[in-house]
């Protein structure tokens, strides 16, 4: 199974997850661990997109330019910077890395 098999089949998932939440009786859903559950699984499976575009192509692992401005826009989001900010700072990294031909 690729990783693009398992994030999709992961991503529906959530998708039935977050359908189920619909379906079941509130009472269910306002328990703290179902909750957290349903929080938990959305926000792991954007953490496994993010490092799978970053340190993956053609199914091996890749360290070039992205790397050091995906932890750059991590560190950003770190001290809350506005979004647009740590967007322009992060491609603006990724370009200059890639322009002095380090990390290309």
């Amino acid at each position: 199974m690729t990783v693009w098999q398992i994030v999709l089949l992961a991503s529906v998932a959530v998708l039935a997850l977050k359908v189920a939440g619909y379906l079941v009786p509130p009472s269910l859903m306002e328990r703290p661990t179902p909750a957290r559950v349903a929080n938990l699984t959305t926000v792991g499976l954007l953490a496994a997109l993010v490092v799978t575009q970053t340190f993956e192509r053609s199914g091996g692992l890749v360290l070039d330019a992205r790397v050091p401005a995906v932890v750059l826009a991590g560190i950003l989001f770190a001290f809350r910077v506005p979004f647009i900010v740590v967007i322009l700072v992060a491609a603006l990294t990724a370009a200059g890395l890639r322009l002095l031909g380090w990390m290309a």
